[in-house]
């Protein structure tokens, strides 16, 4: 098991704590770059393409993850965000914009949802602020279905490639590769983000409000700015859901996929990084087995048309009550049990339940 005894200040804001994240993180860069290369080539442009859906859908986790798990403030609306990040591409795209340009404004327009949402939610909280959100995501359908001028209404809008300074992006290899980038930018943006004193003001208000509030935070400029920030991220998510599809319709944007995202948070692992790729895997990697076993399953059981959305309410419901710290939490306790064997205390993890949640989120 590994100590280590910090002498300064900068150690405690490192980037890579030790050389052996260097070396496994290294290794990961190393192994995803040279994937495409290594996939047998009659499985490649499936395999690539699931591995798209899997970082778009890993950008949106960790935009949800900054307002849920970063900041403690629940949200069961942000499709809408997603829905307005991609039909600010689709339009910008069809009036010739670059791609440059327009994720920007995807990321921007987005934010001022998120900023328009986030300022008559300062005073709820909890489940109420949950239903607030949501009201939100039934209106935002309301507004793509009938703003036919811009969204293209039940027709739908289509998207080109992406062109990028020249260089079309016009295969799943190219990206693969691009969403990749933009996912490690985002990963290191919010790393950075959490480090300052912004993201310490986030921290305190979701362990106490109160206490926050006494040690000087504006609680109601933090909260719109982590609501802001958070939908600023999913619209970039959202522009390149978009591209990945080629066309969009309002029906992808529904309450089922804010559902799914929430799920993406909580099954992944609540307050970590690591959790929003685990959960990205586990979203996109489920429907796929759920498809496989059927044909291994009983007429009766593999033939039900709700047997996904079931087996996804019985499995984030197993999370909360087993596991509420998510893959990633399973695997810290795993990770930790195979360092200390064989000397590992079943309660050691309880004793969890004492310290603070940034303590224990970390």
């Amino acid at each position: 098991m590994r100590f280590l005894f910090k002498t300064d200040y900068d150690q405690d804001i490192r980037l890579f704590k030790h050389n052996g994240q260097v070396f496994w993180y290294g290794l990961l860069g190393v192994l995803l770059l040279a994937l495409p290369m290594a996939l047998p080539e009659s499985l490649r442009d499936y395999l690539l393409g699931q591995m798209v859906f899997v970082y778009i859908y890993a950008i949106a986790g960790l935009a949800l993850m900054l307002l849920i798990g970063f900041t403690g403030q629940i949200s069961l609306g942000h499709a809408a965000f997603l829905a307005v990040g991609a039909y600010t591409e689709a339009w910008m795209e069809s009036k010739g914009m670059p791609f440059v340009l327009s994720i920007f404004c995807a990321a921007l327009f987005a934010g001022v949802a998120g900023l328009i949402v986030g300022l008559p939610a300062l005073r709820l909280k909890g489940i109420y602020l949950g239903i607030a959100t949501l009201s939100f995501g039934y209106i935002s359908e309301e507004i793509t279905t009938r703003w036919e001028s811009v969204t293209g209404g039940n027709a739908g809008r289509h998207l080109k490639s992406i062109d990028l300074f020249g260089y079309a992006i016009d295969d799943d290899i190219k990206l693969y590769y691009l969403t990749l980038a933009i996912l490690v930018a985002v990963n290191l943006a919010i790393i950075n983000l959490m480090r300052s004193p912004t993201g310490r003001a986030f921290g305190a208000i979701r362990d106490s409000e109160i206490s926050a509030q006494s040690m000087g935070i504006h609680l109601a400029k933090v909260k719109t700015m982590s609501f802001a920030l958070s939908a600023a991220l999913t619209g970039i998510a959202g522009a390149l859901y978009a591209h990945k599809l080629s066309f969009i319709t309002p029906e992808q944007f529904t309450l089922l996929a804010s559902i799914e995202l929430a799920t993406l948070v909580f099954i992944g692992g609540i307050g970590s990084f690591h959790g929003a790729v685990f959960g990205a895997v586990f979203i996109i990697a489920l429907p796929q087995v759920i498809t496989v076993a059927k044909d291994y399953l009983p007429a009766a059981i593999g033939g039900q048309t709700g047997l996904q959305p079931t087996l996804f309410g019985l499995i984030l419901i197993g999370f909360l009550l087993f596991e509420p710290m998510g893959i990633y939490g399973r695997w810290l306790k795993i990770r930790v049990y195979l360092e200390l064997f064989p000397f590992y205390r079943k309660g050691m993890f309880r004793r969890q339940k004492t310290y603070m949640k940034s303590d224990r989120l970390k």
